[in-house]
């Protein structure tokens, strides 16, 4: 299995968006804590969330490609939990583990808890909470593009959304500077 570095590398030869590349750092940090609150194997998680969009760029324009180019491009280089972490976000294989669920969910979160930060004047994570995100996620008309279902899907593996957010921030907010957030 590859390394986190090797991961990294692979990442930056195959997606060239920056936002992208910042989307999935922080979906990584947030697998990475969602492991370690459920004591699950953080760099099977981490890497699943570092490596989930690898596909992006190429599959924009064809969704249902989008998952299936990635296990592709990946071959063996990873488990097949990853793989199936990867295809269970976009939804080509149904969500059976908690790293597939926890995935799913994580994926459209990280795009909210950017939007949010992003409304405050100083544009940071510091600025939001819990409550803020809560506030904000029953608001429909803000970050339209983040499914309020897949968040909330958080529930179905053991999670409050209040408790999920908090996890989700609190992983975002130890790589702030590598966000720019």
């Amino acid at each position: 299995m590859i390394n986190r570095q090797q991961a990294w590398e692979l990442l930056n030869e195959h997606v060239k968006t920056k936002n992208l590349i910042k989307h999935c750092l922080a979906t990584e940090a947030v697998m990475r804590d969602l492991a370690n609150y459920f004591e699950e194997d953080e760099e099977t998680w981490g890497l699943a969330g570092l490596l989930h969009d690898l596909d992006y760029e190429y599959t924009k324009n064809t969704p249902e490609e989008h998952g299936l180019k990635t296990v592709e491009l990946l071959g063996d280089l990873v488990s097949q939990d990853i793989k199936n972490a990867i295809l269970a976000h976009s939804g080509k294989k149904s969500r059976d583990t908690l790293i597939e669920k926890a995935i799913y969910a994580a994926d459209p979160t990280t795009g909210f808890i950017v939007a949010a930060a992003l409304i405050k004047p100083e544009k940071k994570l510091e600025s939001i909470d819990v409550q803020f995100l809560l506030k904000r996620f029953k608001e429909k008309s803000f970050a339209r593009g983040a499914n309020r279902d897949q968040m909330a899907s958080c529930e179905k593996f053991g999670l409050s959304l209040e408790k999920f957010y908090e996890i989700a921030l609190n992983a975002m907010k130890k790589i702030s500077k590598e966000l720019g957030l």
